[in-house]
């Protein structure tokens, strides 16, 4: 950022004021959702538009099905599923009644073992539980061979389409309509 006389340029200022912004009001707009996706990069659309993510097309689809529902999108790329347990609180509320959890390659990366992230995954399903949202796991088998970016880690929109069609019935049977 550009420092200009012990002030920061107008734009910078404004840049960082509405990145701050955000990761404050990003837990926020993830609440009232009855329908909340909770994962790393898949979850927040690595790449891709917002309304291409899996949870906005998942929610389009909710719809187009006459299911009157939000879905939130509670990804953070680059996250573990300690971040995920970190951040259950809130980003669920009263009105979840579906968690769909994507817990993701980021434990391996970041040296957390596959007993703990067992471990943390099983007490964000624990909480869930606590508060009678279903739960609903998003399993790397189900994106492993779905279309991929550039970089063939994260999903095209395409990618993140199919995504949307494979979670949906297991959404729908938890939504229980």
């Amino acid at each position: 950022m550009a420092c200009i006389g012990g002030r920061f340029a107008r734009g910078a200022g404004r840049a960082a004021a509405a990145m701050t912004a955000l990761m404050i009001l990003a837990p926020l707009l993830a609440r009232a959702a009855e329908v909340v996706a909770l994962g790393a990069d898949y979850t927040q659309g690595e790449g891709v538009a917002p309304t291409e993510t899996y949870p906005a097309q998942l929610e389009a689809m909710l719809r187009a099905k006459g299911f009157a529902v939000a879905v939130a999108n509670a990804g953070v790329s680059g996250d573990t599923t300690a971040g995920m347990l970190s951040r259950f609180d809130s980003v669920v509320d009263s009105s979840t009644r579906v968690l769909a959890l994507q817990p993701g390659y980021n434990d391996e990366s970041s040296g957390i073992s596959n007993e703990d992230a067992a471990a943390n995954v099983i007490r964000i399903v624990v909480a869930a539980s606590a508060r009678h949202i279903k739960v609903v796991m998003v399993r790397r088998k189900l994106y492993y061979k779905l279309p991929r970016q550039g970089d063939n880690i994260h999903l095209t929109p395409e990618g993140n389409h199919s995504l949307a069609a494979l979670l949906l019935p297991q959404v729908v049977s938890a939504l229980g309509k």
